[in-house]
This record gives structure tokens, C-alpha cells and sequence, in this order.
């Protein structure tokens, strides 16, 4: 766990960071649907367009917060437990959009080290 825990919040960190500033306007093969970019994919899923920016507000802030919380530990717990949250709800759209398993590879992959991060974090710093 010494080891796992502070990999997975650079796992997490930089692999946010990556998806929502570097590949924001980009297709991958994990996207909703046929979307072939962020805003696309949560139109697949029938959000509102404001609702986007709302979750990369969310995941951009905790990425950051998870990397920060190398030097303020407080940071992680709260982190990890909102990018946890927001997984759920990834795998739930890919389901509910009807994709196929390996769409979801990636949220289920955060939400396993977000999972991992909080237990390492747990019981929370007094």
C-alpha cells in the first residue's frame, strides 16, 4: 500500500488532466457512443451541455487536488471519493447508452484506484 496508493493518485491525477485538457476536443475509443469528443459523448448520453463543464470543473479540480495532496494530505480523501462518484456515473451512462464493456475500461480502472486510494487514506487525517 506505501507504494500503490501514491501511484494511483498520479495514475488518476495525470490520467484526468490528460483526458480533459489534452483530449478534450479528441476522439478515443472509449467515448460514449459514436461521439467523436467530450461534448459530444454527453450529448450521447442526453446531458445538458452545461453539465460538461460542470464534471470537468469536478475532475479537473480533483486531479489537481490528488496531485497537490503530496503536500496537503487533507486534499485526497475528498478527491478521490468525488472522482469515485464521477465514475459511477461514467459506467452508468456507457450502460445506459447501451456500450460495449471496454468503453467503460477507463472509468472502471479510476474508480478501482480512487477505491484503493481512499482505503489508504482511511480513517480520515484527524
Amino acid at each position: 500500500m506505501e507504494i500503490l496508493v501514491p501511484l494511483s493518485q498520479i495514475i488518476v491525477g495525470l490520467g484526468l488532466l490528460n483526458v480533459w485538457l489534452l483530449r478534450f476536443g479528441k476522439p478515443t475509443a472509449f467515448r460514449g457512443g459514436g461521439a467523436a469528443n467530450m461534448k459530444e459523448e454527453f450529448a450521447t448520453y442526453g446531458l445538458p451541455a452545461w453539465s460538461c463543464y460542470v464534471v470537468g470543473f469536478l475532475k479537473v479540480g480533483s486531479a489537481l487536488a490528488l496531485l497537490a495532496g503530496f503536500f496537503i494530505p487533507v486534499l485526497v480523501l475528498p478527491a478521490a471519493a468525488i472522482v469515485a462518484a464521477l465514475m459511477v456515473g461514467a459506467v452508468v451512462m456507457h450502460w445506459k447508452v447501451g456500450d460495449p464493456l471496454k468503453k467503460s475500461v477507463p472509468a472502471i480502472s479510476l474508480l478501482l484506484l480512487c477505491v484503493l486510494i481512499i482505503a489508504g487514506h482511511w480513517p480520515p487525517l484527524g
